[in-house]
Protein backbone atom coordinates (compact mmCIF):
# COMPACT_ATOMS: atom_id res chain seq x y z
CA UNK A 1 0.00 0.00 0.00
CA UNK A 2 1.14 3.51 -1.03
CA UNK A 3 1.44 6.54 0.97
CA UNK A 4 -1.41 7.98 -0.87
CA UNK A 5 -3.42 5.05 -0.28
CA UNK A 6 -3.05 4.90 3.33
CA UNK A 7 -3.36 8.19 3.88
CA UNK A 8 -7.00 8.27 1.68
CA UNK A 9 -7.87 5.35 4.42
CA UNK A 10 -6.66 7.01 7.65
CA UNK A 11 -8.84 9.73 6.56
CA UNK A 12 -11.38 7.60 5.66
CA UNK A 13 -11.19 6.00 8.89
CA UNK A 14 -11.20 9.32 11.19
CA UNK A 15 -14.46 10.51 9.17
CA UNK A 16 -16.17 7.55 9.27
CA UNK A 17 -19.06 8.32 11.57
CA UNK A 18 -19.27 11.46 8.96
CA UNK A 19 -19.21 9.47 6.17
CA UNK A 20 -21.67 6.65 7.03
CA UNK A 21 -24.04 8.31 8.69
CA UNK A 22 -25.92 10.19 6.54
CA UNK A 23 -25.86 6.73 4.57
CA UNK A 24 -27.26 4.81 7.78
CA UNK A 25 -29.82 7.44 8.73
CA UNK A 26 -31.13 8.69 5.55
CA UNK A 27 -30.00 7.09 2.39
CA UNK A 28 -31.31 4.08 3.04
CA UNK A 29 -34.02 4.44 5.30
CA UNK A 30 -35.08 6.90 2.61
CA UNK A 31 -34.94 3.52 0.08
CA UNK A 32 -36.83 1.25 2.20
CA UNK A 33 -39.75 3.62 3.23
CA UNK A 34 -40.25 4.10 -0.55
CA UNK A 35 -39.45 0.26 -0.55
CA UNK A 36 -42.45 -0.03 2.05
CA UNK A 37 -44.77 2.56 0.84
CA UNK A 38 -45.03 0.72 -2.64
CA UNK A 39 -45.84 -3.10 -0.69
CA UNK A 40 -48.97 -3.80 0.64
CA UNK A 41 -48.11 -5.22 4.19
CA UNK A 42 -48.72 -2.63 6.81
CA UNK A 43 -45.94 -4.14 8.93
CA UNK A 44 -42.90 -2.33 7.05
CA UNK A 45 -44.93 0.82 6.50
CA UNK A 46 -44.85 1.18 10.53
CA UNK A 47 -41.44 0.16 10.84
CA UNK A 48 -40.28 3.21 8.92
CA UNK A 49 -42.67 5.60 10.23
CA UNK A 50 -41.56 5.01 13.73
CA UNK A 51 -38.40 5.22 12.48
CA UNK A 52 -39.10 9.20 10.91
CA UNK A 53 -40.36 9.83 14.09
CA UNK A 54 -37.68 8.84 15.98
CA UNK A 55 -35.24 10.35 13.80
CA UNK A 56 -37.11 13.54 13.99
CA UNK A 57 -37.05 13.44 17.68
CA UNK A 58 -32.97 12.83 17.70
CA UNK A 59 -32.68 15.72 15.66
CA UNK A 60 -34.77 18.08 17.80
CA UNK A 61 -33.10 16.57 20.90
CA UNK A 62 -29.30 17.80 18.73
CA UNK A 63 -30.48 20.97 18.07
CA UNK A 64 -31.90 21.73 21.30
CA UNK A 65 -28.76 20.54 23.25
CA UNK A 66 -26.32 21.59 20.12
CA UNK A 67 -23.92 23.17 22.67
CA UNK A 68 -23.85 20.54 25.20
CA UNK A 69 -23.34 17.79 22.69
CA UNK A 70 -20.36 19.41 21.59
CA UNK A 71 -18.29 18.10 24.03
CA UNK A 72 -18.80 15.07 23.77
CA UNK A 73 -16.45 13.23 21.81
CA UNK A 74 -18.37 10.07 21.58
CA UNK A 75 -21.38 11.31 20.59
CA UNK A 76 -21.31 10.92 16.91
CA UNK A 77 -20.30 7.42 16.70
CA UNK A 78 -22.99 6.98 19.80
CA UNK A 79 -25.43 8.40 17.34
CA UNK A 80 -24.37 6.08 14.75
CA UNK A 81 -24.71 2.99 16.53
CA UNK A 82 -27.98 3.91 17.62
CA UNK A 83 -29.21 5.14 14.09
CA UNK A 84 -27.75 1.84 13.11
CA UNK A 85 -30.08 -0.22 16.11
CA UNK A 86 -33.05 1.51 14.71
CA UNK A 87 -32.62 0.93 11.57
CA UNK A 88 -31.49 -2.56 10.64
CA UNK A 89 -34.65 -4.35 10.59
CA UNK A 90 -33.52 -7.52 12.58
CA UNK A 91 -33.02 -5.47 15.83
CA UNK A 92 -36.38 -3.78 15.26
CA UNK A 93 -35.27 -1.02 17.54
CA UNK A 94 -37.38 1.94 16.44
CA UNK A 95 -40.55 -0.21 17.16
CA UNK A 96 -38.96 -1.36 20.10
CA UNK A 97 -38.31 2.77 21.69
CA UNK A 98 -41.73 3.44 19.94
CA UNK A 99 -43.47 0.71 21.88
CA UNK A 100 -41.87 1.10 25.11
CA UNK A 101 -40.94 5.03 25.75
CA UNK A 102 -42.88 6.96 22.85
CA UNK A 103 -46.21 5.11 22.54
CA UNK A 104 -47.09 5.19 26.14
CA UNK A 105 -46.17 9.16 26.74
CA UNK A 106 -48.68 9.96 24.41
CA UNK A 107 -51.53 7.57 25.46
CA UNK A 108 -51.55 8.01 29.10
CA UNK A 109 -52.65 12.35 29.19
CA UNK A 110 -53.37 12.00 32.65
CA UNK A 111 -49.05 10.89 33.33
CA UNK A 112 -48.51 13.61 31.17
CA UNK A 113 -48.51 17.48 30.96
CA UNK A 114 -49.99 19.01 28.37
CA UNK A 115 -48.06 21.98 27.53
CA UNK A 116 -50.06 23.00 24.34
CA UNK A 117 -53.33 23.88 26.35
CA UNK A 118 -54.63 26.83 24.66
CA UNK A 119 -57.89 27.88 26.52
CA UNK A 120 -60.93 28.53 23.87
CA UNK A 121 -62.08 32.16 23.03
CA UNK A 122 -65.30 33.32 24.65
CA UNK A 123 -67.61 33.84 22.30
CA UNK A 124 -70.34 36.14 23.25
CA UNK A 125 -73.21 34.90 21.17
CA UNK A 126 -73.10 31.09 21.86
CA UNK A 127 -73.27 28.68 25.12
CA UNK A 128 -70.19 27.71 27.01
CA UNK A 129 -68.54 24.71 25.55
CA UNK A 130 -69.07 22.23 28.92
CA UNK A 131 -69.64 18.89 29.59
CA UNK A 132 -73.84 19.46 29.79
CA UNK A 133 -74.47 21.62 26.34
CA UNK A 134 -71.93 18.71 24.75
CA UNK A 135 -74.37 16.08 26.08
CA UNK A 136 -77.79 17.94 25.21
CA UNK A 137 -75.76 18.47 21.78
CA UNK A 138 -75.29 14.38 21.75
CA UNK A 139 -78.61 13.59 22.33
CA UNK A 140 -79.97 16.20 19.75
CA UNK A 141 -77.88 15.11 17.12
CA UNK A 142 -77.88 10.66 17.95
CA UNK A 143 -81.32 10.48 20.06
CA UNK A 144 -81.63 9.59 23.76
CA UNK A 145 -80.72 5.75 23.44
CA UNK A 146 -77.51 6.35 21.82
CA UNK A 147 -76.29 8.94 24.63
CA UNK A 148 -77.61 5.93 26.93
CA UNK A 149 -75.11 3.30 24.75
CA UNK A 150 -72.23 5.81 24.79
CA UNK A 151 -72.38 6.27 28.86
CA UNK A 152 -72.56 2.27 28.90
CA UNK A 153 -69.69 2.01 26.64
CA UNK A 154 -67.59 4.64 28.86
CA UNK A 155 -68.31 2.62 32.06
CA UNK A 156 -67.21 -0.61 30.30
CA UNK A 157 -64.24 1.03 28.96
CA UNK A 158 -63.15 3.14 32.06
CA UNK A 159 -62.75 -0.21 33.83
CA UNK A 160 -59.96 -1.42 31.29
CA UNK A 161 -58.92 2.53 30.26
CA UNK A 162 -58.66 3.49 26.77
CA UNK A 163 -61.25 5.97 24.76
CA UNK A 164 -64.65 5.24 23.69
CA UNK A 165 -65.21 4.73 19.67
CA UNK A 166 -68.04 5.43 18.31
CA UNK A 167 -68.64 4.97 14.65
CA UNK A 168 -68.48 8.45 13.57
CA UNK A 169 -66.88 9.93 16.79
CA UNK A 170 -64.51 9.15 19.17
CA UNK A 171 -64.64 10.08 22.23
CA UNK A 172 -61.67 10.75 25.26
CA UNK A 173 -62.46 10.81 28.91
Amino acid sequence: MGSGAGSFLKVLLKNFDVLAGPVVSLVYPLYASIRAIETKSATDDRQWLTYWILYSMITLFELTFAKLIEWIPIWSYAKLIMTCWLVIPYFSGSAYVYEHYVRPFFLNPQQTINIWYVPRKKDVFSKPDDVLTAAEKYIEENGTEAFEKLIHRSDKSQRSGGSIFDDDHRYYY
